[in-house]
């Protein structure tokens, strides 16, 4: 096996480039609340923080006790934008690291394309990844499944044993050793270091730390 740099960096979205997950977290509580299904936001935290669509509704639904119509998070919609359109804000450092890393870079995230745009915006990250966005909309099954993270490589041209993933949530550095590339978990936001730690991942707290990571780091 031949050693060498990381070739490509994939990173989520929400908890690594933009700092949505606390405010994802208290509207997803109101959004429980109102169904009739209240969570608890360590709950929240616990099971959700990047899941898909399908794993949170399979619990909401397993709490209720019913089932949910199809479509049923839309009218639900207008909270995340309102809130993220008041407080969110990049991560802190990412910025810097974006505009060290000459590493070519790409989006993955369970969000959908719309949503992970605006954010950006919002954020004033997009310039970085040049519509180099992919999103769950774009395969079969969104993380902890391998199948956005493998989808993002050969997209970009690169073999997946030459990616780096970078993470904030169980689920997906999960879907990060499952397509067999290295991981990069942030414990800077909501999920503890204990939730990413495992083999071929690197946990860390400071996002200015990354560059100095990925250039340590031989795959």
């Amino acid at each position: 096996m031949t050693h060498g740099p990381v070739e490509l960096v994939i990173f989520d979205c929400d908890g690594v480039l933009v700092d949505s997950e606390r405010i994802c977290v208290q509207v997803d509580a109101m959004i429980m609340a109102d169904l009739g299904c209240p969570f608890t936001e360590a709950e929240i935290i616990e099971q959700f923080v990047g899941s898909s669509d399908e794993v949170y509704t399979a619990a909401v639904e397993q709490r209720l006790g019913r089932r949910l119509e199809k479509g049923w998070q839309q009218k639900y919609e207008h909270l995340y934008r309102t809130a993220f359109d008041a407080e969110l804000t990049a991560v802190d450092g990412i910025a810097e690291v974006l505009n060290t890393l000459a590493t070519p870079l790409c989006v993955a995230s369970n969000g959908d394309h719309d949503g992970i745009r605006r954010n950006l915006e919002i954020a004033a990250l997009s310039e970085h990844f040049s519509g180099n966005i992919f999103s769950a909309e774009d395969v079969p099954t969104g993380k902890p499944a391998p199948d956005l993270f493998l989808h993002a490589a050969r997209s970009m041209g690169v073999e997946p044993g030459r990616c780096a993933v970078i993470e904030d949530s169980a689920y997906g550095v999960q879907a990060a050793r499952a397509a067999g590339m290295r991981a990069f978990g942030y414990c800077g936001g909501l999920t503890p270091a204990s939730r990413l730690e495992g083999p071929r991942t690197t946990v860390f707290d400071d996002m200015r730390e990354l560059p100095g990571l990925l250039a340590a780091v031989s795959i």
